[in-house]
């Protein structure tokens, strides 16, 4: 069965972007030797993203050209208007079966991109396996928490943690329901 792993940054106080989705404050935090924090083999180890549409809006409303274009792609969103893509599925059915159904098919396992409203209603589900959490020496004066209004309590168990020159600190966990 696929995992869901939740891979994401964080500032010290538990914000994943700025009020506004913005992120910039990522590239503050000095990185001279440009370590990617295992973003490479991590992201090698999955085949498919998902993530809310406020996040994907915030990647597309950058500028940048789509960047997980070697994965199959998922975004969950409320609004029926939106049409699939070269690179993009939007879901707009139930979630939680959706993603049930998913684990079930062959493959790599899947990246839960964010955002914290996704990440809320995944873990409230029951649906996240793993959580790789990046925490940055950063704290952000308010933003987008990592998870927002849990309905209950989610037990973690440390499978390993890292501790980066740079003062990012690593941290994966496997999430334990009751």
């Amino acid at each position: 069965m696929k995992k869901v792993k939740l891979y994401i940054a964080s500032s010290l106080n538990g914000y994943i972007a700025r009020p506004d989705g913005d992120v910039d404050w990522l590239d503050a935090i000095p990185n001279p030797d440009l370590n990617d924090y295992g973003y490479y083999d991590f992201y090698s180890s999955c085949d498919v993203t998902m993530q809310g549409n406020n996040t994907y809006k915030f990647i597309l409303d950058g500028g940048h050209d789509f960047p997980y274009t070697t994965s199959k792609n998922y975004v969950f969103t409320r609004n029926k208007t939106l049409r699939d893509n070269n690179d993009v599925h939007f879901i707009t059915e139930d979630i939680a079966n959706f993603v049930r159904s998913l684990k079930l098919e062959k493959g790599k396992d899947i990246w839960l991109i964010g955002g914290g409203q996704i990440n809320t209603l995944l873990l409230d589900y029951q649906l996240i396996d793993e959580i790789w959490i990046y925490i940055m020496p950063i704290i952000l004066e308010d933003g987008i928490p990592l998870f927002a209004m849990l309905t209950k309590d989610a037990n973690l168990e440390l499978i390993s943690s890292k501790a980066y020159d740079t003062g990012v600190v690593e941290a994966k966990y496997k999430v334990v329901y009751g």
